[in-house]
């Protein structure tokens, strides 16, 4: 993953989630970070790195709408389906971040489940399918040089890395491809 998309993938691992507490549990004391105490049944703001460990080990859950799931996932795709030529639909600014981790929970889930082993192809082929639909509209739209605003705005941080980066490419090419002289 290039060192940009690490960067904002390390932004959403500390970037504040709710959950809500499954039981009671002391204040935790980390290096630098207290955490709780919890109440059974109350919600709570965490980092998200945090709210994974809790989760993992039984104490809490992501609270209703934090987290991906194939439903979600199938909407996503239907929705950038129907989208007319030229358009792109808006994706929650953490979508990459949150498909990541639940294509990597489905893919462990498989190991402990084989029967989860055609939900998690199922997951993954509408994953590729969401990649491969709005990558072929970031190229096309990169490709040209004047965008508005309405629709970059619709690009997630990692969207938009591809987009300039492909933009920087296409517009570099088309100056040496225009302006080249041979050398005689």
């Amino acid at each position: 993953m290039p060192l940009r998309i690490k960067n904002l993938d390390f932004r959403f691992e500390n970037s504040p989630v709710k959950i809500v507490a499954d039981r009671n549990y002391p204040l935790i004391e980390l290096a630098g970070l207290s955490v709780g105490p919890f109440e059974e049944g109350n919600e709570y703001e965490v980092y998200y790195w945090v709210a994974q460990e809790l989760a993992q080990h039984g104490m809490a859950h992501f609270r209703e709408g934090e987290s991906l799931d194939a439903t979600k996932l199938y909407k996503v795709q239907w929705k950038e389906r129907v989208q007319i030529a030229g358009q792109i639909s808006e994706l929650p600014e953490d979508f990459y971040p949150k498909l990541r981790r639940f294509l990597a929970s489905m893919k462990k889930e498989t190991s402990r489940q084989p029967e989860s082993v055609q939900e998690y192809e199922k997951a993954r082929h509408l994953a590729l399918d969401i990649l491969n639909s709005r990558l072929k509209k970031i190229v096309a739209l990169s490709a040209v040089s004047t965008q508005t605003d309405p629709i970059l705005k619709k690009f997630t941080s990692e969207e938009r890395l591809i987009y300039e980066q492909l933009g920087k490419i296409i517009t570099e090419w088309r100056t040496r491809t225009l302006e080249y002289e041979e050398k005689g």
